[in-house]
């Protein structure tokens, strides 16, 4: 059922979009920044963000980062690989009647399903209607060729995917992307989760490229730091 964000959600949501100018949206810019220095010698065109567990702000995450690329001048698509719990068309104020699982199950274009958004530079391809077998949609050949075709049509292609502890879905995708990012909430996720998820992750071969520590206080204020893939 398609859900409309109020304007208060979308402020918290999109920070980087509602005040570009707020130490929040300041500390977004930081972790683009970082993300693109990771690999100085290769370029980055698709990324995946996810968490250990929900509700560590994974979704929030990568909208906001998104919409810093779309800022920069880049061509992006957010695509919302969560086909069991999507919740992007739910911060973008879009409907959810057709989006990547209509693209791999009904043989729908990708220029069909995929939506505008108020950002330039920044489109979305929603989730589309729930499929009974998730894991399998997304390590179709079918997903593999389509986003080789999205890589092809956009500069930087972001995957909102599951939680890695939750389901198979996150390390399937994290296969066929550049690079992993994975959201921890501060005072939030256990240490030993963390650990666990990267252990799913590198067992995939996964390109981790760091943690988004979020919720972190500072000053009394909340911000977001990025750390480097190290041990």
């Amino acid at each position: 059922m398609f859900k409309k964000a109020s304007k208060e959600n979308m402020k918290r949501f999109l920070i980087t979009l509602t005040n570009p100018k707020s130490p929040f949206a300041e500390q977004y810019r930081t972790v683009r920044t970082n993300i693109q220095f990771s690999a100085i010698d290769t370029t980055l065109k698709t990324l995946l963000v996810t968490s250990s567990e929900p509700s560590e702000g994974k979704t929030t995450t990568i909208a906001n980062l998104a919409v810093t690329y779309a800022q920069q001048g880049k061509k992006v698509l957010l695509v919302d690989a969560d086909l069991r719990k999507p919740q992007i068309h739910v911060v973008f104020k879009l409907e959810n009647f057709k989006g990547l699982s209509s693209v791999i199950v009904q043989g729908k274009s990708l220029s069909d399903v995929t939506q505008s958004s108020k950002v330039d530079n920044l489109s979305i391809l929603t989730s589309g209607p729930i499929p009974p077998n998730p894991s399998e949609l997304l390590s179709s050949v079918k997903m593999k060729n389509l986003v080789a075709q999205m890589t092809e049509e956009y500069d930087v292609v972001l995957f909102d995917a599951p939680p890695v502890l939750a389901v198979t879905d996150a390390q399937i995708v994290s296969q066929i992307c550049d690079g992993t990012i994975l959201v921890v909430r501060s005072g939030y996720t256990a240490k030993e989760k963390v650990k666990k998820s990267k252990e799913l992750l590198t067992l995939v071969n996964a390109k981790i490229l760091g943690t988004i520590l979020n919720r972190a206080e500072q000053n009394k204020d909340n911000y977001y730091y990025y750390y480097g893939n190290e041990e």
